[in-house]
């Protein structure tokens, strides 16, 4: 295996009906290491499909292959099947910059998706700049991600909307004055979204009385806890990730907390509420899409059909996958060749793509302005509660 990574982090994936074509494409067809997939395009996902951050993967890989395959069940892109090469990154950044290499340079990739996180698409990223590999992250909104070059683009909103989202809806909508923060130290994405939060919420009037940090795969708060209870918050920010954010509301609960949680799009998982023991009823987080707040006819439709193939609702982040893979795909077609420096200069003309999570138009900097939808949380839910628009 490439770069001496383990069995269980390559995973290829043939999208619907490029399965038979594109495998027979892999017979006696590498060139120099590189599979060249030749009778199809590829492009090269890279997601967390084990690990802490699993349930982002398997909803990028969903939100892909469900594009995937209705692009193939139309005829493909320029006549060829669409074959889609998928790399776990194991929530791991040395790992997402592995895995991309291999995706460009073994599997052939002339565009790159992925990742969620936004400490693993900077990882991700600078390989794809590197080599002038088109790359469109799904989901990561912290504004260095795209900063990396003009070969890295994004159809998700981004940090400093986000907080500022948030803190409108703390202190205009929930009438809150006092807000902790608690964040994920070391994470690109928790320190940008605290830091948008921050000067929205202080520029609306509001205070923040503390700022406590904790480490990934921390599972005991109390210290941090006993710090922000003691200042007597309405309510407490935690930008980072479902894993840890349920764990602090359990035990943030437990100690006699009884204002609101908030957080962002890092908390969209099944995870964070279907479990026996949810302390996060009541609670709100900001995200792109909630299928139950779907009011186009295509994002109507992503959502039936993905219940159907898939078994469960999507979330925002296989929304967002989607789009991302309409937006790569749609930039092949008129740039007419599966060619990278043309397809990136078509998506930095992406205007007006009708995708599930809306309309996407990328600014200059090769984001997406978006809306955002803020969700409550029930006892095994999410449930929509407003959108906000930028």
């Amino acid at each position: 295996m490439a770069n001496g990574a383990p069995p269980s982090t390559r995973r290829t994936f043939l999208a619907g009906t490029a399965g038979t074509l594109a495998a027979s494409a892999l017979a006696g067809s590498s060139i120099v290491g590189c599979r060249k997939h030749r009778d199809a395009i590829t492009f090269g996902l890279y997601a967390a499909l084990t690990g802490s951050m699993a349930d982002f993967g398997t909803a990028s890989r969903n939100g892909v292959t469900l594009a995937a395959e209705e692009i193939n069940a139309a005829g493909g892109l320029l006549g060829k099947p669409l074959y889609i090469a998928i790399e776990d990154t194991r929530g791991d950044s040395a790992e997402a910059a592995s895995a991309v290499t291999r995706l460009i340079h073994i599997e052939g990739a002339v565009g790159i998706l992925g990742e969620v996180a936004s400490s693993l698409s900077l990882a991700g990223g600078r390989i794809c700049q590197r080599y002038r590999i088109p790359m469109v992250s799904p989901s990561s909104t912290n504004p260095a991600v795209t900063a990396l070059g003009d070969c890295v683009f994004r159809v998700c909103f981004i940090d400093p909307f986000q907080g500022d989202v948030m803190a409108r809806f703390a202190r205009q909508t929930l009438g809150f004055s006092r807000v902790a923060i608690f964040k994920e130290q070391g994470s690109a994405y928790a320190v940008g979204l605290a830091d948008a939060f921050r000067r929205a919420f202080l520029g609306l009037g509001g205070t923040i009385p503390t700022e406590q940090a904790y480490r990934s795969g921390d599972t005991h708060f109390s210290a941090q806890l006993g710090t922000i209870l003691a200042q007597n918050p309405e309510g407490i920010f935690c930008p980072g990730y479902y894993t840890e954010a349920a764990l602090i509301a359990r035990e943030a609960r437990g100690q006699g907390f009884r204002g609101r949680f908030m957080g962002g799009d890092g908390w969209s998982s099944p995870s964070l509420v279907q479990n026996d023991d949810n302390q996060l009823v009541g609670d709100f987080y900001s995200v792109g899409f909630a299928p139950d707040g779907a009011t186009t006819d295509i994002a109507r439709r992503f959502a039936r059909n993905f219940e159907a193939k898939f078994h469960y609702a999507p979330n925002d982040l296989a929304a967002l996958a989607y789009d991302a893979t309409l937006a790569m795909s749609q930039a092949v077609t008129r740039a007419g060749a599966p060619i990278p420096e043309r397809i990136r200069a078509e998506l930095a003309r992406t205007r007006n793509l009708d995708g599930a999570t809306g309309l996407i138009s990328l600014n200059d900097h090769r984001d997406a302005v978006k809306s955002a939808v803020i969700l409550e949380i029930h006892e095994n839910s999410a449930n929509y509660r407003t959108t906000v628009n930028p």
